[in-house]
């Protein structure tokens, strides 16, 4: 059951890194993208026929891409808060299953040693009956 409990945690932990990776992934698009709307921008600057509206078209959507990079890294601050939780709990619960193995080891050890303790006094029983026969 804590097993279990271990296995799910895991999953949930892992659906989040994949989710972190996925953002920051987005981000990188995003920066890209304004690399290429600047050298874009930085071109349009070069030629003889200046296109206010083009200029102006790209200045706009660079500043939407500098808004969208900031959403999307707070986003990702997030999906790292909740990621750091969700290992924590991972931790935990992989104590849990540690301190259940151990509990379960020291039991099966203590149930060995009755047992083998008990056929001892039986064995000196049978010895002690057998040599009281004679």
């Amino acid at each position: 059951m804590r097993e279990n409990e271990l296995e799910q945690r895991q999953m949930e932990a892992a659906k989040i890194i994949a989710a972190l990776k996925k953002q920051e992934g987005e981000l990188q698009d995003i920066i890209d993208s304004q690399v290429q709307n600047s050298n874009q921008m930085e071109y349009l600057h070069t030629l003889d026929a200046l296109d206010i509206q083009q200029l102006e078209n790209h200045r706009v959507f660079g500043q939407k891409l500098v808004v969208d990079a900031i959403n999307k890294e707070r986003i990702i601050a997030n999906t790292k808060t909740l990621l750091e939780r969700k290992q924590s709990e991972v931790r935990e619960a992989h104590k849990k299953v540690e301190v259940l193995k151990k509990l379960k080891e020291k039991q099966e050890q203590e149930y060995y040693k009755s047992f083998l303790d008990a056929e001892m006094k039986e064995i000196d029983d049978i010895t002690s009956a057998r040599h009281n026969f004679r």
